[in-house]
């Protein structure tokens, strides 16, 4: 196997392997039929999506979940997430562990050959429970001339097969909606949907596992809890899984998720005078649950995060406050060490140990370059891990401080410092921000799945930030750019932070941190993981251009990157 470079936005060349991964005899021939053919291709660079061959819905889920235990079961040294998806698997990797792309690339395929038929575990029946008392159950059904209990019975009746997990964690993508209850999905979205809820949006029909925005038409809720992250395997349902709503009488509720872990009963060291605009604790974030639907999270510039940490003598995980646009004003309990990289807030000079003395206030005022600054304090926000991680996830209201935003009067806990802060005489050997030379701001990308469908028109446009940027993604204001003729039908994918989705309105949205893990519009591009960071700091109405590069370009900037965090690790101890 050899990989082949991608340069200008071409997906001419590809990763080419032509290893039939399962297969099964033909009674009939001589010859044994490919179940499965991997052909790698590559998902920016950080990824690499395995394709296999296409049966009935059930056995391509069958093919999907047998594909990814066999790679998640070899064990290949630098695989991070394998998620399922229909028709294929996406493999994430990362970048620093691997030396040899090609022997990693080789190791995920000879992971699945020779594989027999039937390797993925059983799948699990589920029986759901559903009141079906849903606000929209009336007018649903007689959108399709139907009265209640015929509706109840349509929707009731199939054996649902999960064909993927994302959007929300613990979200399944289900199979099998009677074509008659396709119902499209509401001109105006609910600000909230109540999680158990019960849904159909166009010709899909699934549960929402947490309180969220949401288009579909409530038909039922379910008391069902589809995610729980104190479970050895969070989500309930996995790929190929079969399902079956069963009408119930439901007793009244609000929610079907478990509550937020309460926090860990030390005296807060700092406590919240006003929020600031939306600030929230984060660390290096979560990956190895995509999936179960988790995002990775975790700060969105983890560069500054890393050196803030290191600064004050954190180790570089270390959990801290991701501050946006308007910091927060905080109150020390206790004396403390102190520091901001990232985004420029007067209320601190960046890059800098400094130490506060009990009962000092701290107010970062609005950031004047940058977006997001991130505040280290010396041992680290101490509150409770969630999978692994303090990271918050404000979607699912998981991690951080009861998976929230800080709000007026919160205390957080510190832990106890593991060293002395670094000599604010090595701060002139940090090595970030980067300059840009000038506006707009460029960001190197690798071109995505469907590239060559959008023109050579999307790569020489300056695209302009929008206000309705949030970590989940940052959106662009400007003309729409032409979809490809398939848009509405493709399917969705496993998409990563980095991944550049045209939705429906033609203007692009490139994910960040909180983004989901499934998704299914057009992929233009993927901005390598080395400028993340910087797409992280881009504030409402900065400009950007895109620059296509090769998968080594990006594997080599990411090295380069890491060369210069661990160099100052080193400088003022």
């Amino acid at each position: 196997m050899r990989i082949c470079e991608q340069g200008a936005p071409s997906r001419d060349r590809k990763f080419h392997s032509r290893i039939p991964l399962t297969g099964r005899m033909n009674p009939g021939k001589c010859a044994m039929e490919p179940l499965v053919q991997a052909f790698p291709e590559p998902v920016g660079d950080t990824a690499v999506s395995l394709s296999v061959s296409r049966g009935g819905a059930a056995e391509t889920a069958e093919r999907v979940r047998g594909l990814a235990q066999m790679v998640v079961a070899a064990g290949i040294s630098g695989v991070l997430d394998v998620v399922g998806a229909p028709g294929r698997v996406t493999v994430a990797y990362d970048p620093l562990e691997i030396t040899d792309m090609e022997r990693f690339l080789a190791a995920v395929a000879a992971a699945a050959v020779g594989a027999p038929v039937g390797l993925a575990s059983e799948a699990t029946r589920h029986e759901i429970a559903v009141a079906y008392d849903g606000p929209d159950l009336a007018e649903v059904a007689a959108s399709h001339g139907l009265g209640r209990e015929a509706l109840i019975a349509a929707h009731s009746g199939p054996d649902y097969l999960v064909e993927a997990i994302g959007f929300l964690p613990g979200f399944a993508y289900l199979a099998g909606l009677p074509v008659s209850l396709a119902t499209p999905r509401r001109a105006t979205p609910r600000p909230r949907v109540p999680a158990g809820a019960v849904g159909i949006g166009g010709g899909q029909t699934g549960i929402y596992p947490f309180a969220s925005p949401g288009g579909w038409n409530l038909i039922g809720r379910t008391t069902t809890t589809l995610f729980c992250p104190a479970r050895p395997r969070p989500a309930l349902l996995r790929v190929g899984d079969r399902l079956r709503f069963v009408p119930a009488d439901l007793p009244p509720t609000d929610t079907a998720r478990d509550p937020a872990p309460a926090p860990n009963g030390r005296r807060p060291a700092i406590t919240v005078i006003d929020p600031g605009l939306f600030t929230t604790v984060q660390d290096l974030g979560r990956p190895g649950h995509r999936a179960s639907g988790v995002p990775h999270s975790g700060a969105a510039d983890a560069v500054s995060l890393r050196l803030a940490n290191l600064v004050v003598g954190n180790a570089e995980d270390a959990a801290g406050l991701e501050c946006t646009l308007l910091g927060p004003t905080l109150r020390f309990e206790h004396e403390a060490v102190i520091a901001v990289v990232g985004g420029v807030f007067p209320g601190l000079e960046s890059g800098v140990a400094i130490r506060v003395a009990a009962g000092s206030v701290v107010a970062l005022g609005h950031a004047t370059s940058g977006c997001r600054g991130y505040l280290a304090v010396a041992g680290g926000i101490d509150v409770p891990t969630v999978l692994g991680s303090r990271s918050t996830l404000v979607a699912a209201g998981l991690g951080g401080l009861a998976g929230r935003p800080l709000a007026k009067g919160d205390g957080l806990p510190v832990g106890e410092p593991v060293r002395a802060a670094r000599t604010n005489a090595a701060r002139a050997a940090l090595p970030w921000p980067p300059e840009q030379p000038g506006r707009p701001c460029e960001l190197r990308v690798i071109p995505g799945e469907h590239a060559a469908a959008f023109g050579t028109e999307a790569w020489s446009r300056i695209y302009r930030t929008s206000s309705r940027s949030d970590r989940m993604g940052v959106r662009f204001d400007c003309d729409p750019l032409p979809l490809p003729a398939a848009a509405a039908g493709m399917p969705s994918v496993a998409v990563f932070p980095g991944t550049v989705q045209v939705p429906p309105d033609g203007r692009p949205i490139l994910l960040l941190a909180d983004a989901q893990t499934i998704g299914g519009y057009p992929i233009c591009a993927h901005v390598i993981t080395a400028d993340l960071p910087i797409a992280a700091q881009l504030r409402p109405g900065d400009t950007v251009t895109w620059r296509p590069v090769t998968i080594s370009e990006a594997h080599a900037a990411l090295r380069e990157q890491e060369a210069a965090i661990a160099a100052f690790g080193r400088v003022g101890r």
